[in-house]
């Protein structure tokens, strides 16, 4: 399509500002962008769109536009929502270099022009892309009865015969296709497979999409597709870049589609279609991180509460506040979990405290849980290149139910350890920590310096990718010097606080009884006559000391823990 076209559709709301003799010029593509420095990311005949976030003062107007006119950009499109109108520094630039220059009003979005761009440089693909975007705006549409991804995968299956997938840099299925009929869905296994062949192409630098055939995946109907082997498949990877950041700050948290083809024989205009759709699908992408916008701010409001000790009280107020977000749809406080990651680059040039936010946000979700939006209970702050991630967990029936609730390190690492340790390559590294589950705001910093010191822990071995758990904190641990206070008054309170707030509650003697059999070496006999109790009554409450710690006295490395708190407290 040419530029001048633009001017032909009053929907989208464009002005034109100058560079009314270079109308003539072909545009091939649209990009959206912020970046002070967007070349790396432009082929050249783009029209890209911007929201001037990248203006701090008038002259870095000029430096803009120079990089865009160097790139071999079709025009600009500035939106008036940031400063209000157009500067005039930006007009005098584009005017400069010979850079036609739209002005978008505040009530037509970007998505808009993108759809309007990818429908008209579209037009003659023998209507297979306009099918898709004529109708994608259901993807746009937000509440109840939007379509997200699903809409735009059901049309590639029903007017092109396509099957395909949303997956997360994990493999987690973010979207599939809903139609009827079609055909067996992708197993977690090959979906990770798929991530990680992705990942490790990316980072080789070589440009998507990516051929990957998946031994034992079954194709939809077997000999279809030349070329597929006996119970495999052969899929097509396409990048779902959503900014043009550098790769490493993006890469372990992009989607990516993953298409059920050979896509090494199809025409342009077919591959066109595929990376069109992608960019549909960064719009929904782009929707999900701004409605984790405010969940991350209240998060980092916590987190600097609980890291300067502000007290409990003031704590517990701010998480009651936070409530409705943080936990929409239960009625009472959870319990807590803390976790800690942290993603490190070899050369230190890229910061991994965004990065591991928003893997943290992609890793603790379930990952049998399907959609775009399954984590709005988790709230993830980072800084530096470190994330926390406090998660409520549900309070448990029975007071015992809490030692086993809760997340697992080694859990956590075996759905993430394979993909994500071939993007991180032989220059990243990522490590996680998780605390143990608390029950109040007291427990909080004692939960965030337990995850800490366990990522510590999976720092100290080797691999790409390593988890450590609160469960890994041993007893012996907690007699070295380098162990926080906090995290020994996190062990202490672990064990013992189950059975002060039931002798509290049932104005039972729980604790002094564990101290009892402990002195006395687990003779039942003898701490029963010391504690002036008959047998049956000493194993009864022994018995309720397990069941609330998840303990077993009778091993000695429990006996050993029960010791040293009781010492500690």
């Amino acid at each position: 399509m040419r530029l001048r076209a633009l001017l032909d559709t009053p929907s989208l709301g464009l002005r034109l500002l100058g560079g009314e003799d270079e109308l003539d010029r072909t545009v091939r593509g649209v990009m959206t962008t912020d970046l002070r420095d967007p070349s790396r990311y432009l082929s050249g005949g783009e029209l890209v769109l911007t929201g001037l976030a990248w203006r701090r003062a008038p002259e870095d107007s000029e430096r803009f536009v120079r990089i865009l006119a160097t790139a071999g950009v079709a025009g600009l499109a500035a939106g008036e929502a940031e400063l209000g109108s157009v500067p005039d520094d930006l007009v005098a630039a584009c005017v400069q270099h010979r850079l036609p220059l739209f002005s978008v009003v505040e009530d037509v979005s970007f998505a808009s022009i993108t759809e309007h761009v990818v429908r008209q440089v579209s037009s003659e693909r023998a209507g297979d892309l306009a099918a898709v975007v004529d109708r994608h705006r259901r993807l746009m549409t937000s509440g109840p009865t939007g379509g997200g991804p699903e809409v735009v995968l059901d049309l590639l299956g029903s007017d092109l015969d396509l099957r395909a997938w949303v997956l997360s840099p994990t493999g987690r299925q973010i979207a599939g296709s809903t139609l009827a009929g079609a055909g067996p869905e992708l197993s977690a296994g090959t979906a990770a497979r798929l991530a990680g062949e992705h990942l490790a192409a990316a980072r080789s630098g070589r440009r998507g999409p990516h051929r990957v055939t998946v031994e034992g995946a079954q194709p939809r109907e077997e000999g279809r597709r030349p070329g597929d082997g006996a119970g495999g498949a052969t899929f097509s990877l396409f990048p779902i870049r959503h900014d043009g950041r550098d790769l490493r700050q993006t890469l372990l948290s992009d989607w990516l589609l993953a298409v059920e083809a050979d896509a090494g024989d199809w025409p342009e205009e077919r591959l066109d279609l595929l990376h069109g759709v992608t960019q549909l699908i960064a719009v929904e992408r782009d929707r999900r991180d701004a409605a984790r916008t405010v969940r991350r701010r209240l998060a980092q409001e916590v987190l600097e509460l609980v890291q300067t000790g502000a007290p409990p009280a003031e704590i517990a107020a701010r998480l009651r506040v936070a409530a409705p977000v943080l936990l929409p749809g239960l009625g009472t406080a959870p319990h807590w979990q803390i976790v800690v990651a942290r993603v490190e680059w070899e050369d230190g040039d890229v910061p991994g405290g965004p990065v591991a936010q928003s893997l943290l946000e992609e890793m603790l979700v379930d990952p049998g849980t399907f959609g775009p939006e399954p984590s709005d209970r988790i709230a993830v702050a980072h800084t530096g290149d470190e994330a926390v991630a406090l998660v409520p967990l549900p309070v448990p029936d029975e007071p015992g139910d809490a030692s086993t609730a809760g997340l697992h390190a080694s859990e956590l690492l075996a759905v993430v350890q394979e993909p994500l340790g071939r993007g991180l390559a032989d220059d990243g590294r990522l490590t996680v920590g998780v605390s143990a589950s608390v029950h109040s705001a007291e427990g909080l910093r004692g939960a965030l310096e337990e995850a800490r010191h366990a990522r510590r822990v999976a720092a100290a071995r080797p691999g790409r990718v390593c988890a450590a758990g609160h469960e890994e904190l041993a007893s012996h641990v907690l007699l070295l010097p380098f162990v926080p206070d906090d995290v020994r008054r996190a062990f202490t309170a672990r064990l013992l606080d189950p059975l002060r707030d039931y002798d509290r509650r049932h104005r039972a003697e729980l604790i002094p009884t564990l101290e009892a059999f402990l002195d006395c070496d687990g003779s039942w006999t003898r701490c029963a006559g010391r504690l002036h109790l008959h047998v049956n009554t000493l194993r009864y409450r022994v018995g309720r000391i397990e069941q609330l710690t998840g303990r077993d006295l009778s091993r000695l490395e429990d006996k050993l823990d029960f010791f040293l708190a009781l010492r500690m407290s």
